[in-house]
């Protein structure tokens, strides 16, 4: 009944999905730009292979990753400078006019050089993309669980590219030309334009309070490194993507040398994990309705380890292609839940900059892993390489347990606190993950009947929102206005820089939340529509009797 009731949950959740027309465009609008990639990157890897052999396969993918991974993080500060549905339109724009390009060279028989330039610029391009569509996804989705789901379907969609995309560009190969599998790259990311360009939400990101934009260039690293939550999750992602790096590698081994395979082999493995993360999304969607994104996360870290050591002990295919299964598992449950936790742990002003560091460390890792992979080969012997690769995140994963779990302890929000600040005019305009960092800073206050909660002269220092009961405004001892629950005040003291305005005296015992000032008014800093709307406010109260 339970699993009923659970499938039941997660079907009504997808279903409130597919009714935010935004979130389905902007979903769409990656599955387009992630099958282009992922068929244009067999294209060059043919043409490479034509031109120089299997060393110009290598040396071109190192460039595009090496390239992709110093370039990212400095390029996705664009996602944090303007309209993050902007930056997805101007990346698709390019790349298809780069697809176009390659289109055209390959077709011409131009100079690989030149096809090679345009080949590397596509791939520099590709993580801005996912840096901009990542961070305009908290802006289109009113509640943590439909912010989970978005990303569950985002993973399926990565999943599907994962084998779809080079099955697309082996087909179109087959049957056509490398310059076929070009145009039609050029043709996804033209739809991707078409969707993004439709979106309602323009994803505008909050501004920083910085005034060197040098140093903001580098804001998603230091997020990253001033965030304990940051630090752990994006931290444990790096070693699964290292050993990820570490499995390209070895997945070759194990089909060819250990299970006598051949060459199919390897797409047989590597076929297991990419069914086993599509299947997943079933699995991940439990997220949402759990809410134990962390332990989640950490369920799928061990995914990722603990059937690489049954692999090496148990050698068999019957036995490997199972386990694969499970690893494709784990990457899903990782990939969802640590982009979930990354989006509601960073501020929104530096969101697209941590997803590109992010992304720069996904490339970096995955390419050191593949470097020690051979090493871990030579050393220990295929089954022995296989069981260390499968051991190094239970082994990481043990010391940070506690502090992964406390991620989920530190992002367990109460939906009343967020209502009750979604529902004030001042905060309304406000991203979902920025309501859950105010409501992680309220504090609870209590004041009896006939108490003055604040007194007209002092200074302020606190803004509050009225849960239970009711208080008297009062101006030169008079009244002038009641406030009730769903009611505010104290902000102008905060916004003016002045003494407070009037006095507010309990009529029945309160229950207020308050927000410290340097909250109240940093929050002020960063949202335009935020600051838009108290302005008002206070406009609305000065020009008669001053109130709070």
């Amino acid at each position: 009944m339970a699993v009923a009731e659970r499938l039941r949950e997660t079907g009504d959740l997808f279903a409130r999905v597919g009714r935010n027309r935004d979130l389905l465009r902007v979903i769409l609008a990656w599955a387009a730009s992630n099958l282009a990639s992922r068929a244009s990157a067999i294209a060059v890897a043919v043409y490479a292979y034509e031109e120089g052999g299997a060393g110009a396969v290598g040396i071109i993918a190192f460039v595009r990753l090496i390239s992709t991974a110093v370039l990212a993080p400095w390029l996705s500060v664009f996602a944090d400078r303007v309209s993050r549905r902007l930056v997805m339109v101007v990346v698709e724009v390019a790349r298809c006019a780069l697809f176009v390009g390659l289109t055209v060279l390959v077709a011409g028989a131009a100079a690989s050089s030149l096809v090679y330039s345009l080949a590397v610029l596509v791939a520099i391009l590709e993580p801005l993309f996912r840096s901009a569509q990542a961070a305009i996804t908290p802006a289109l989705v009113s509640t943590p669980e439909e912010l989970t789901a978005a990303n569950v379907l985002a993973s399926g969609v990565e999943s599907v590219g994962l084998f779809l995309g080079p099955a697309l560009g082996a087909v179109l190969l087959a049957g056509t030309s490398i310059a076929t599998v070009f145009g039609v790259s050029a043709g996804l990311v033209a739809v991707a334009v078409v969707l993004a360009l439709r979106l309602g939400v323009a994803g505008e990101p909050s501004p920083e309070p910085e005034a060197d934009g040098g140093r903001g260039l580098l804001a998603g690293w230091r997020c990253i490194l001033a965030e304990p939550e940051l630090r752990v999750v994006i931290g444990l992602f790096s070693v699964q993507t290292f050993v990820a790096g570490m499995f390209n590698v070895l997945v070759v081994v194990l089909a060819i040398e250990v299970l006598d395979l051949g060459t199919p082999g390897v797409g047989l493995l590597d076929g297991a994990v990419g069914v086993g993360a599509l299947l997943a999304v079933l699995v991940a969607a439990g997220i949402a309705a759990r809410g134990r994104l962390a332990t989640s996360f950490g369920a799928g870290l061990l995914l990722w380890g603990v059937p690489l050591v049954l692999v090496a002990l148990i050698p068999e295919t019957a036995v490997v292609i199972p386990l694969l299964l499970l690893v494709g598992v784990g990457n899903t449950l990782v990939d969802v839940a640590g982009i979930t936790l990354m989006q509601r742990s960073a501020p929104d002003a530096v969101l697209g900059r941590v997803f590109g560091a992010f992304e720069a460390l996904v490339v970096a890792t995955m390419g050191i892993g593949s470097l020690v992979a051979p090493l871990l080969v030579a050393a220990f012997g295929s089954e022995w390489a296989l069981a260390v690769t499968g051991l190094v995140l239970p082994l990481v994963l043990v010391p940070l347990w506690r502090p992964l779990v406390a991620v989920d302890a530190s992002a367990d929000v109460p939906d009343a606190a967020v209502a009750l600040l979604g529902g004030l005019p001042i905060f309304a305009p406000l991203p979902r993950p920025e309501l859950e960092r105010l409501a992680l800073a309220l504090t609870d206050v209590h004041v009896e009947a006939g108490t003055a909660v604040i007194t007209q002269g002092d200074v302020g220092d606190r803004f509050y929102v009225v849960r239970e009961g009711s208080a008297d405004v009062e101006v030169d001892g008079e009244l002038v206005r009641t406030v009730e629950p769903g009611d505010s005040f104290g902000e102008i003291a905060l916004v003016r820089d002045i003494p407070r305005t009037a006095t507010v005296r309990a009529v029945t015992d309160l229950q207020l939340s308050a927000l410290q000032r340097d909250v109240f008014v940093g929050t002020l800093s960063r949202h335009p529509a935020s600051a838009e709307s108290v302005g008002s406010i206070v406009a609305a109260r000065l020009p008669g009797p001053v109130i709070v």
